[in-house]
Order: structure tokens, then sequence, then C-alpha cells
């Protein structure tokens, strides 16, 4: 079998062979031409022969120095599509990029990368099914928030749900900044045009806004992308009935709900509670960097 990598710049890159790559092999939602183009500053792509298989790298220059790096709100990405050998791939790469860090996505398992958590959960089951799986913990507490007369709102707005978790979280991100905030707002809003961002939150009785999900959504996923919580909506357990309440209503979608993460213990834990399962990515880490600029650096 033929094997010819090519190296497309962003602009050269025929969109539309990319994400039909990116759908025949159920990538993951970053790896859309539109996702990289928004996010990324800089992208080229590593194609096999006819867009069989691709593989981004998002880069930045710094000193005359190309390296990787990975853009604000893309969890993961590496190489999709036909296999070939690892080393023909990672020759390949440090030809281009001379150092940085790479998320590979859950099917890239290259020996001895550190692994990084993500959690998914099946919404191929119907509602009770997937509800007799909760841990018992988030059963008293769904009971203790059916007692706060929450509203559940399907028609939430995408800024405030972006302007919240930028202010609660922001100083948390680190490297992410204004310019990539708008970006994601302006991602947010052309997924909206094709029904593929989802805001959904929660408010009680006096109109107060305790928690606020925004979903990105493909053929295959939803994505929980920016979940916040107000100090008012972690007493009430605001975030658990809203989960519940997504979870509710796309049951029985043949779909994967991914809750985006976590390493943080409490995070981890409490998408644990959900039934959700473990389907870990992996951390490169290269230096290819001369001798005498590694001795620098130190």
């Amino acid at each position: 079998m033929q094997t010819k990598l090519q190296t497309i710049p962003s602009n050269k890159i025929n969109s539309d062979k990319w994400n039909e790559c990116v759908d025949t092999h159920k990538a993951k939602i970053y790896f859309k031409f539109e996702y990289l183009n928004l996010m990324a500053d800089n992208w080229i792509g590593i194609v096999l022969n006819d867009y069989e298989a691709i593989f981004p790298i998002c880069y930045r220059k710094k000193f005359g120095i190309t390296y990787s790096y990975t853009p604000a709100f893309i969890q993961q990405l590496g190489w999709i599509g036909n296999s070939i050998d690892w080393k023909i791939i990672e020759e390949h790469i440090l030809q281009l990029v001379s150092f940085g860090d790479i998320m590979l996505n859950d099917n890239n398992t290259i020996n001895n990368l550190p692994e990084k958590a993500n959690y998914v959960l099946d919404l191929d089951n119907h509602y009770e099914f997937i509800y007799n799986n909760y841990k018992s913990d988030l059963k008293q507490n769904l009971k203790k928030a059916a007692k706060e007369n929450l509203i559940y709102v399907e028609n939430a707005d995408i800024n405030n749900a972006i302007e919240l978790y930028k202010n609660i979280y922001a100083t948390r991100m680190n490297g992410t900044s204004e310019r990539d905030f708008m970006n994601f707002k302006k991602l947010c809003n052309l997924f909206h045009q094709t029904g593929n961002c989802i805001v959904r939150e929660v408010s009680n009785s006096e109109n107060n806004l305790l928690s606020i999900a925004l979903l990105l959504k493909d053929n295959h996923r939803f994505y929980n992308i920016a979940n916040s919580t107000t100090e008012l909506g972690r007493k009430t357990e605001a975030n658990h009935f809203l989960m519940d309440r997504i979870i509710n209503e796309f049951s029985s979608t043949n779909m994967i709900f991914d809750f985006e993460g976590s390493d943080l213990p409490g995070v981890k834990t409490f998408y644990q509670k959900f039934g959700a399962v473990n389907e870990p990515y992996f951390h490169w880490h290269f230096n290819n960097l001369p001798w005498w600029i590694k001795w620098a650096k130190k």
C-alpha cells in the first residue's frame, strides 16, 4: 500500500475532503476544519494520500523556532484514519516542529505516553436504565435539588454561557486569552446555525441563574465544553440537576455524552457519579531542538 504523507498549509487544505475523513472515522469535533481554523493561531495538516488519514499540527513561532501547542477549547488531536507505522508519522512531524506538546486522541495508543482522563457516558439507553447506574450519593443530591423548585431551561443564551464560564474559570486557564474567548464565541455561533451548539441552564423561581452548560455536538457525541455553576447553584446542587436533565433529554439517542475531562479529583468523582467511564487520551511531549538551544533553555 502506498504511503504518501503530504504537509498542507491550512489555507490549501480541501475542507470537504478533510471533514469527510473526520466524519468517516468518527473523529472528535476538534478535528473539524472550521474548529481548527477558528481556534488555532496557525495550523497545518499532515495528510495521507488522498485524505485517507489526517493529523493537524497547531503551531506558533518564537525566536525563529516553530513549536506545537494545544489551542484553547481543543482537548485532543493526533492521527485519525487509516493506520500506518507511528515512526513514519513521528519522523514527519519532527521535521516540521522541533518542540512542543500534542494531546493525542484515544486511538493513538503509543507506548509509555502519560494518560489524561476523559469521562464519557453512553446515551444509547433509556433514562431509567442510566439513572439506575447513578451513584447513591448522586441520587440523594438529586432528591435534595428536587426540593429547590429548580427550572430547566432549554433555550439558553450562548453569550451568557461563555461569559459566565470566562468569569469563573479564565484565571485558571493558563494561556487562554480574550482573543481565544472571542474566537470560541464565533465558533459556537457558527455551530449554532446548524444545530450543533446547544445551551441548557438551571435557574430558580426568582429567575437567578444557577448553572449553565454549553454543549457542542456532532453526529456521535455531545461535548460538555463549558459548564459553570454559581455560588448559589452549588448550594442547591444545581449542576447535578442540570447534568441529570441533559442526560434525560438526550437519552436513547445513540450518542455519547463527553464530559470533557478530568484529572482533577473532585471533577473526576463528579463525572463518575453518573456512571461515566474513562476514555483516556495521551500527552506527547517532544524536544528535537539543537543541543545548544536545549543548553541555553536550561
